[in-house]
Order: C-alpha cells, then structure tokens, then sequence
C-alpha cells in the first residue's frame, strides 16, 4: 500500500515546477542544428545544450532533456556575432534593447573610436549638449568604470566592451586646439589611459581623420598606446586617410605597431574616392607584408560600398579648430564661406575632402539628425535638398550644418564594390557595423541612419555567401565570430565550444537576408529566427522577446580595486 501511495504521489507532483526542474538536464538544447562553430571549420550537424550561461554540451543529447528545445533542423547554428565597431555606447543609454543589433544576430558589440564614452568632463559634455538634451540624457559618469556600473544596473541588450580613445583624452586635457600636448599635459593623458585600462578598456583608439584627433602627431599616439600595450591591450584605428593620403597613412599604421609594439586593428578598412578605386588588392599586399615582417596587424570592414560619419566632416580641418561654437561662427560669416568653398572644391591629399570624393552633393545623402525640424530631410541627398530651397549646393550644406549646430550625420557613396569583394576574401579581416543600435519604436526610431546598422550580418550572408558564393559560410561565420573574438581578446566568447558563454544565433540559411536599404533604413532582417545572450533566449522564432541579457566585457587590465 505505502508503495502504491508513493507511485500515486510521484505521478501527482510531475505538474510541480520544482519537481519538473529537477527532471531536466538542461536549460535549453538546440537539436539537429548545422553547427558552424566560429573556428572556419566544416560544419556538422549536432546538438547544443545550455545551461545557465554556458554552452554545456555539443553532440548527440537524443536522451537529454531541457526546458526549452528548439528544433533547428535545415537551420545554421553559429555563435552569436561580434560588431568589431559598433557604435552604440550612448545609444544603450537611451535605448538599452539595441534592437537593430539583436534581430541580425549581434550578441557582442566593440566600440569607442576615437572619441569613447570616457573620460568625461565638463568641456566635453557642452560640446555634445545638443544631443543629450534632444533625449533627456544625464551625463552623470565620468570615469570608464562608472559608465559601466551605470549600464549593470539599468542592464543592456547586448554585451559590449570599449576601447579608450585617444582624441578622448586629448579632448579632455588639450581641448579642440590645434598644438601638441605639453610634456605635463602629455603625462595626464596617460594617466588616464591606464585608468581607463585599469577600468576595463580593452585598448586605446584613434580616429585620425577627424578633428581634433587629426592634430595629433604620431609620437604622441605611440607613448598613448605603449601605455595600453601595458595592460595587455591592442590598438585599433580609424586611420588618417582612407584616400588620397592612404600610402602616408598605412605606413603611420606600421609604425605606431613597430614602436608601440602593439596588435593594431585598422578599422572599416577602404580605398576611398573614385580615384583610389582598385587600390585594395595592392593595400591588402601592404597589410600582409607587415604581417609577414613580424606586425600583428588585422582590420575590419562593413559590406556596403557607402559610409557615414557627421556631415561636419566636409570641411577642412581648420574650419572645425576649436569647437562646435567657432565653427558655426565660421559657417555664419559670409567671406568664410567663400574661403571654405573654394577649397572643398579643390582636391588635396592635405585633408580627407569627404565631399569631393563623393562626387559633389549628389553623393551626400542625409541620414540622422538632432533638429526634428529637419527629419523630414532624412533619407534625401543634398543635391535634392539645394534644389527644393533654391541654393547653391554647398550653401546649403553650411545651413544644414547651422540648422543641426553639427549633429547631423551623413552618408557619403565613395567606394567600389570590386575593393569590397578584396576586402571581405582577406583572411584577417573581419566585419563592423560602424554604426550604433537604433529600433523602428521608441526614442530612437524618428531618427535615421546607415543600413549597415540594420543588416551587416546578413548581407553578407545573403549576397557574398548564398548568392555570389565569394565566402563560404563557414569562413564568413568565422570572420563574424572568432576572429573578432581574439583579436580583442574576449574569454570564452566567438565560439561554440563547450564551457563557452551560450551567447548563440540559429538563422535560415536559404531566407536570411538585409532589408534596409539607404533611403529607408530602419527595417529589422529576415530569416534570423533565434538569438540567445548569455543562455537567455532574446529573439524568439523572429521576435523579440523583451530580455535584456547582455553584459559588460572588461578588457585585460581590468584591476578590481577600480571597478568590479
């Protein structure tokens, strides 16, 4: 009797969720997936169980059983991807699900090119004002480490780490002056380049074609990076010229690796302006020479032929000395303007003259702004915009600059298809978005931007793999995952391995495709069917489902007296 009240008592607490908890083995498992797992290996098909946050087991888990089982057969199964440029460390602040990241399968995402979200002061937050007041933003760190703190508790929808940015500290100290750092001032930039790398940095960044970031000489940026190298970081850059300078500018690469001796990551590498174009092959024999002769050199690249940065960055470097405030003042001032025109029209290998080596305005197009006012010219050229107000082109660029005080942000059509496909075969280089995470609702949606952010990752699944077969799936995952992964040194990350983070994608291979395009952008992709962060399921059968599971990634000299 006492047996059969036993039986009747097991078969009774089977609806018990405790009960059903213990009868699990797993939290979720993956089943009869085609496993790519980041390494550039052949795939196979297996199943991935999860437990907790960590990948606990690959293989055959016929008998295993789970919370949740996703059926993934005709299905890929890869490690989530890593943005090796991601953009997005204010905009988690307003947005914290990075929704256009997430649905294309992001689950990691680096940043901090150049100018990064600390150090922060007082000077640096007035020369950014505008845009934190359009979305009620507090600026209330000032360190790397409480910027961090500050994302753990409000939590993130992705995990993300960030290099310290050299025109950031430079900003912070010297200001927007064109003049080299005294010896003291110097020493204080790489006091806070070790406090930055103590906090978490993953390695110091530059972005050299911009002000004031272009006033830096290179000796400055080597003391900058040894200091990084110190703390066992790497350095990337946004190097001085993309363009006509690009022979000089690969060679200042070479050089802050060999005196630095540091790994350097060139970020979105290009040839830009139609008279570099075909120039790839011959740069990408440069880069694998360095290799060759002992410099740990890599780079990245986005896969659209277009890209983006603040309309700003039309004008000459002395138009920008000094901060937003003088260079409006400039813009205002009708012989000025005259000045400036004569010389966005004359090509210079002095300074990266983003307008003429687009063509002119009809190769400018409009993509975010800060005024909304001015959204309703979101999506349109600027050859459009002078025509429909009547305007010489260029007059109409300096207004647009006024009207947005130099927030808007602009997208230049200036590379060649030819020197992507160059770019993408390289085998050490891997892929960005350059772009920060945005959603079609909430704050962020009136506001436009590149549709690289949108579908990176599966436009290269889609066009380069599955239709012109440049790469093959196993190498582009490879350059999605692993590659980024080590290049900046993430732990158990890039990879399905077990004892990895459970940070995962299981996508359509023959519908994964980018629906964003240039006019309008803000479209999430098709065929990404499960997205899972740190074991916790984000996108579900296509949607999202609301978990915010990313998680703060410290780099290597990451001291736990500076933060945890």
């Amino acid at each position: 009797m006492k047996r059969l009240a036993f039986f009747f008592m097991l078969i009774a607490s089977l609806g018990h969720p405790n009960v059903l908890l213990a009868q699990n083995d797993y939290d979720i498992i993956i089943r009869n997936g085609r496993i790519v797992d980041g390494t550039g290996r052949s795939s196979f098909i297996a199943d991935v169980a999860i437990k907790g946050d960590r990948i606990a087991r690959i293989g055959r888990l016929d008998k295993a059983r789970a919370r949740r089982v996703i059926e993934a057969r005709g299905l890929v199964v890869a490690p989530g991807f890593i943005d090796m440029l991601g953009q997005s460390e204010i905009f988690l602040l307003i947005d914290p699900r990075a929704m256009s990241k997430v649905m294309q399968g992001v689950t990691t995402e680096i940043t901090g090119e150049g100018e990064s979200v600390a150090p922060m002061n007082e000077r640096i937050i007035r020369e950014n004002e505008d845009f934190y007041r359009r979305y009620n933003l507090k600026v209330d760190w000032r360190t790397l480490d409480e910027y961090f703190r500050r994302l753990e508790r409000q939590r993130i929808g992705l995990n993300i780490g960030t290099f310290v940015g050299a025109t950031q500290v430079r900003e912070y100290v010297i200001g927007y002056e064109n003049r080299a750092p005294t010896p003291a001032e110097l020493e204080r930039m790489k006091q806070l380049v070790a406090e930055a790398m103590r906090d978490g940095a993953l390695g110091l960044s530059t972005s050299l074609q911009y002000v004031p970031a272009r006033f830096a000489k290179t000796d400055e940026i080597v003391e900058l990076a040894k200091v990084a190298r110190s703390y066992g970081g790497i350095y990337a850059t946004h190097q001085r010229s993309e363009a006509n300078a690009i022979d000089s500018s690969l060679e200042e690469v070479f050089e802050i690796a060999r005196r630095a001796q540091i790994p350097v990551e060139i970020w979105h590498l290009k040839t830009a302006y139609k008279k570099n174009w075909g120039r790839m092959p011959e740069i990408l024999r440069r880069i694998e020479q360095a290799r060759r002769n002992g410099l740990d050199i890599t780079a990245d690249v986005y896969p659209y032929t277009a890209a983006s940065t603040s309309l700003t960055a039309c004008l000459p470097p002395w138009a920008l000395e000094g901060g937003i405030e003088k260079t409006l003042a400039r813009l205002a001032d009708a012989p000025t303007r005259e000045r400036l025109k004569r010389e966005i029209m004359t090509d210079s290998n002095d300074w990266e003259n983003i307008y003429l080596g687009s063509g002119g305005a009809s190769g400018v197009l409009i993509g975010s702004v800060v005024n909304p006012a001015l959204e309703k010219y979101q999506g349109k050229r600027l050859a459009e915009i002078a025509a429909e107000q009547g305007k010489d082109p260029l007059d109409a660029l300096f207004d647009f600059i006024i009207a947005d005080r130099g927030q808007t942000g602009a997208i230049y059509f200036m590379m060649s298809e030819e020197d992507l496909r160059a770019a993408l075969r390289a085998p050490f280089v891997s892929i960005c978005t350059d772009s920060g995470a945005r959603a079609i609702d909430g704050p962020l949606s009136g506001s436009k931007s590149h549709p690289r952010g949108w579908g990176s990752y599966p436009r290269v699944l889609a066009r380069y793999v599955r239709e012109e077969k440049l790469l093959s799936l196993e190498e582009a995952i490879h350059k999605m995952t692993g590659l980024p992964a080590a290049r900046v040194g993430l732990r158990d990350r890039g990879l399905l391995r077990e004892g990895y983070f459970a940070d995962v994608v299981i996508f359509d291979p023959e519908r994964v495709r980018d629906r964003a395009t240039f006019e309008d952008p803000n479209q999430y992709p098709e065929g990404i069917d499960f997205v899972i962060i740190n074991g916790r399921i984000v996108v579900d059968g296509g949607k999202h489902t609301g978990v915010l599971a990313g998680r703060v990634l410290r780099g290597p000299g990451h001291h736990p007296a500076n933060g945890r």
